[in-house]
């Protein structure tokens, strides 16, 4: 007679990032997880800019994905918009 093999359930298998406890979530890579998505269309001359910007970090030792690039680009426009107001760079870029 063939012997057994306890195999796991479908709840072990399937389990989703909410049932990783928070110390050990992203431990390895560093990666936060983000309730919101947002969509961002770029042309292919911003994203080959966007992708040489991410190289450029990684041979500096910084490995980063693009989303987590884009991240601090937004956090850094805003924090300059809440400084410096109507001389930050953003207003500039934007301005008509």
């Amino acid at each position: 007679m063939p012997r057994r093999v306890s195999l796991p359930g479908a709840s072990e298998l399937f389990r989703g990032a909410k049932d990783v406890p928070e110390s050990s979530a992203g431990a390895a890579t560093g990666r936060v997880r983000h309730d919101e998505k947002i969509t961002v269309y770029v042309s292919a001359e911003e994203l080959i800019a966007l992708e040489q910007a991410r190289l450029t970090l990684r041979a500096q030792g910084i490995a980063v994905d693009r989303g987590r690039l884009v991240r601090a680009a937004i956090a850094a426009a805003l924090a300059d918009l809440e400084e410096n107001g109507e001389a930050a760079d953003v207003i500039s870029r934007l301005g008509s």
